[in-house]
């Protein structure tokens, strides 16, 4: 189920916001755990069982690493276990036929792969899992001892699709007690509909300019062609994935819990070191606290340093899928951030802020191409076509026609990814006191209205981080 279909929209948000409004409060972890069930079996209830069983298995196996606290190794032993345990799990059903490709590659065997459905959320629910584990052995937290109120937090609906990634500490206090206001309510319900304004109207409007360029044959266009595909792909999964952690933070807050930002505007970043503070950064702290920290971070030798940083950024593209694609996107952003902390940020720092930026979006366009086309000759055949080496024309026909059907559509996207709209908000309330409220309550009711017409006769598309 999406948060963008309509029977989430008309069906289960409201039922649900209702009944876990109205439950007492010593029953509302229970009824809102039976909501997150239902909400993840609804698309695949087979792999429900999958999600029961890594829970079960944490849960049961952190209990037993408790046990044996005062037992150095012995606890140390379970707590590696279970971390290989439910990696090993998500590697089967993420890198299983990529591992089998590659093996059937290098030494031309003709092993079959069978074709595995990725689990919903299983990326997202693993890491917390595995932060709950660590946290509990380092003492950062203490067990928790309520079955569950352990499984509300790992399998709770608005989280479990793309995140964002909280960790247990930041949200046991709030899975014990939370308070449902109606300040609380309202917050969420802006945050919300922000959330599906950008996926509906924004996000998948773009996506439709990148598929036809994406699905050009051969990649064969001109300069201006390429590059209005990849800004609509740069912009796209910006307003999708930020979308879904608005919509979901904003559902955190009409249920009462208080989740940290997953998105900081990252396109007025001035280098890549800052675009990574802002963008997905539920991710980004999650491998800095559990790989980057206990490898020795930037406080160790120079070489191991390196290594420190290269690790990271490997396993962060390959996070995100079972494709070379993804680690070279990965190591990609590993280079630029240690060319930058080596000596280009303190060159870029006697820069402008405009040129800054302008950098910081260059290379971040850059990345998107390896991110999403597969193949390295079609990434090098676009990058040739992007910086017109090879391209067929600097200006065709077919990219004037996308310039004029995309530039509206374009500019009011790069005006959204900026605090412009936001600061604008926030004076008007500020400056209009009551009117100013209804003012913005009425401009967030067209959104949801104007969405929810663009959902009835559109197909269902999902949300892009669904698939990592």
């Amino acid at each position: 189920m999406s948060f963008t279909s309509l029977i989430f929209l008309f069906l289960f948000f409201p039922i649900a916001i209702i009944i876990h409004t109205i439950a007492p409060k010593k029953a509302r972890n229970g009824v809102l755990l039976l909501l997150s069930l239902f909400f993840y079996s609804w698309g695949n209830p087979k792999y429900l069982i999958l999600m029961i069983i890594s829970i079960l298995v944490t849960w049961l196996g952190v209990k037993r690493m408790c046990l044996h606290r005062n037992e150095g190794e012995e606890a140390r032993f379970n707590m590696v276990c279970l971390i290989v345990i439910n990696v090993a799990i998500l590697a089967f059903f993420k890198y299983y036929g990529f591992f089998i490709d590659n093996i059937n590659m290098i030494f031309r065997t003709n092993l079959r792969i069978i074709e595995l459905p990725l689990p919903f959320g299983i990326s997202f629910y693993t890491f917390k899992i595995i932060s709950y584990i660590v946290d509990v052995y380092t003492g950062r937290t203490k067990e928790q001892k309520s079955l569950i109120d352990f499984a509300l937090y790992i399998s709770i609906f608005p989280q479990i699709g793309a995140g964002p990634i909280v960790q247990y500490n930041q949200t046991e206090a709030e899975i014990r007690n939370r308070v449902v206001t109606i300040e609380k309510f309202g917050i969420g319900m802006e945050r919300f509909i922000i959330g599906l304004g950008k996926k509906v109207l924004i996000s998948n409007n773009l996506a439709l300019t990148w598929a036809q360029v994406k699905s050009m044959p051969n990649l064969e266009m001109s300069a201006l062609t390429a590059w209005i595909g990849i800004i609509a792909f740069t912009l796209q999964i910006y307003f999708d994935f930020s979308g879904y952690s608005d919509m979901a933070i904003g559902l955190g807050n009409m249920l009462g819990f208080r989740w940290a930002e997953n998105f900081n505007y990252p396109y007025i970043s001035k280098n890549a070191t800052e675009f990574w503070r802002r963008w997905h950064i539920s991710l980004g702290n999650w491998f800095k606290t559990y790989i980057y920290f206990p490898m020795g971070g930037s406080r160790c030798s120079t070489k191991k340093h390196i290594r420190n940083i290269f690790v990271v950024w490997m396993l962060t593209g390959l996070w995100h899928g079972a494709r070379w694609n993804f680690i070279i996107w990965g190591l990609y952003f590993g280079l630029i951030i240690y060319f930058e902390k080596a000596k280009l940020l303190s060159f870029l720092e006697k820069r402008s802020s405009s040129v800054q930026i302008l950098y910081c979006l260059l290379i971040v366009v850059i990345g998107w191409v390896m991110f999403d086309i597969q193949g390295v000759s079609n990434i090098m055949k676009y990058y040739g076509n992007m910086f017109i080496i090879g391209a067929n024309h600097i200006i065709d026909p077919t990219g004037m026609y996308l310039l004029k059907t995309t530039w509206k559509l374009i500019l009011l996207a790069i005006i959204g990814s900026t605090t412009l709209v936001s600061r604008l908000i926030n004076n008007i309330k500020s400056r209009f006191g009551a009117r100013g409220y209804i003012a913005i309550s009425v401009f967030y009711a067209i959104i949801f209205f104007i969405s929810v017409a663009s959902l009835v006769g559109e197909s269902y598309s999902p949300f892009l981080y669904f698939n990592f």
